[in-house]
């Protein structure tokens, strides 16, 4: 007998969606997670006063009614609100021979880069046209009604036909790259850089691996809708997340270690804990990645042979290292909260240690951080190969931590002499707290050169979400991999009974 009518593993934010959605519908849905904080990748952390985010930190469109993000829509149908503080610039890039303050608005945008090259701000309009324009196709068809089977075709057709014929010319850039627009619009070396240091910090990807789509509604939403940040941080988030889905009687427990999904004659049965228990269900959701789904809760010969190996073939992108400070902040009065720094022009961007990503949430909500204080976080991609616990492990850790101080000394220049707190985590540090794969954020499968596998596996009942799902590594693409995935376990016109409410 089934104990649950569907159960997840791991609460990430697309594990809390599907979840969280499904108990909407009426579902009896149950989480598991291993670590004692729900949120995965994006939970929050505390020490000595000091309030951190583990991992993204930029977020637009949270609170805006009028946002197309499907966090936003999600949160509104778990009857949840954030509270959100709006702020313009969204950030500062720092390059070796100029800082580029980057404004949510495309004019002042490109007003601020005439002055490094008028002649590129000409070409990013072209650019800019071509994404805006596709966005405002796509965004005809909310996220909320996409789902991942045949349905969805007389679905769209039945309520969005219109939008699907006019969204027929630009069905190639649909299932396009990035770089191929920028290709046809953008010659200027300069401003080639910036988009795909755009592209990179949305999907891990340059401009010739993410997929056209993210891009345009990257830009589409950052033009027309609110950049803001979570009062409390990303943890807000996960809070009102949980808090949804315990509103509609789901549960989650943490804690919760799965050792294995418990499959017979290929139909999932349910999941075995850590600690021996069993718990039954006719739906089993991983929110695991990829490579974790496969090698750690599967045993090798629950799936085929072919799509094992074709998963495990999957590129991922690097993990990264991380400094969380508590820093002094007397004399920082005109301190913003969001900064890239690209260190040297003449590496790539991709290059481990060159672009670095800092964020100061404390800057936009003082509660986290004691008073005099500011909580820092910078980090970068770092590889995961030849990261070992040995005697030589610390000063490792101290040695690869000095490029993020580096960066840190464009914005703060003697952020050495204001610690008061330092955390310095690696791969390891992200593999182990976040149980994640080499500690990745998540596939590096660039646009054209393969497929993601969305919520489908080749075991009836067993289904995915999250980052290895569908394109991008952030927080829409991963809430969206979680309601598509609830989607196609419902009947169509449950979920159109979503939409109608939504109005």
């Amino acid at each position: 007998m089934a104990d649950f009518d569907v159960i997840v593993i791991g609460s990430g934010i697309g594990g809390l969606v599907a979840g969280s959605l499904l108990a909407r519908h009426g579902k009896k849905s149950l989480i598991l997670e291993s670590h004692c904080y729900p949120g995965g990748a994006a939970h929050s952390f505390s020490r000595q006063g000091f309030v951190f985010d583990s991992g993204p930190s930029f977020y637009c469109g949270l609170a805006d009614p009028t946002s197309l993000n499907p966090l936003r829509q999600v949160l509104k149908l778990l009857g949840e609100t954030l509270d959100v503080l709006a702020y313009n610039p969204l950030g500062h890039y720092h390059f070796p021979e100029v800082s580029l303050p980057i404004s949510c608005q495309s004019a002042q945008y490109r007003a601020n880069i005439a002055q490094v090259t008028a002649q590129g701000a000409i070409e990013l309009a072209g650019f800019e046209q071509r994404l805006l324009k596709l966005y405002q196709g796509l965004r005809q068809i909310p996220t909320l009604a996409l789902r991942a089977d045949w349905q969805l075709l007389p679905l769209l057709i039945g309520r969005y036909g219109g939008a699907l014929l006019r969204l027929l010319p630009q069905i190639r850039e649909i299932s396009g790259s990035t770089g191929q627009i920028l290709d046809q619009t953008v010659a200027d070396p300069w401003v080639r850089r910036l988009i795909d240091l755009e592209c990179f910090l949305l999907s891990g990807l340059k401009a010739e691996g993410t997929v056209a789509p993210e891009m345009a509604f990257m830009f589409g939403e950052r033009d027309r809708v609110a950049v803001e940040y979570p009062i409390g941080g990303s943890g807000a988030i996960i809070d009102a997340l949980v808090s949804g889905l315990r509103r509609w009687n789901g549960e989650l427990h943490l804690n919760a270690h799965v050792e294995q999904i418990l499959v017979e004659n290929n139909q999932v049965q349910g999941v075995r804990l850590k600690n021996g228990e069993l718990l039954f269900a006719p739906i089993v959701i991983s929110n695991a990645t990829l490579w974790d789904t496969i090698n750690h809760l599967l045993r090798p010969e629950d799936l085929p042979a072919s799509y094992r190996r074709q998963g495990l073939q999957t590129p991922a992108v690097e993990s990264f290292m991380h400094l969380h400070l508590g820093i002094r902040s007397e004399g920082l009065e005109s301190l913003t909260g969001h900064h890239v720094v690209v260190q040297d022009s003449n590496q790539d961007i991709t290059v481990p240690g060159n672009t670095c990503m800092i964020s100061i949430p404390s800057v936009w909500d003082p509660n986290l951080a004691p008073p005099g204080h500011h909580g820092v976080h910078a980090y970068t991609l770092e590889p995961y190969a030849g990261w070992q616990l040995d005697s030589t492990y610390q000063a490792r850790k101290q040695a690869r931590s000095q490029i993020l101080y580096q960066a840190l000394e464009r914005v703060i220049p003697d952020i050495r002499s204001r610690v008061v707190l330092e955390l310095i985590g690696t791969p390891l540090t992200h593999s182990r707290f976040l149980r994640r794969y080499q500690g990745t954020y998540g596939p590096a499968t660039a646009a054209g050169q393969g497929s993601f596998p969305g919520p489908h596996t080749p075991i009836r009942g067993l289904y995915r979400v999250g980052d290895s799902t569908m394109p991008g590594i952030g927080v829409p693409a991963v809430a969206a991999s979680g309601i598509l995935c609830a989607n196609t376990l419902v009947k169509p016109h449950q979920t159109l009974k979503l939409l109608d409410w939504l109005k």
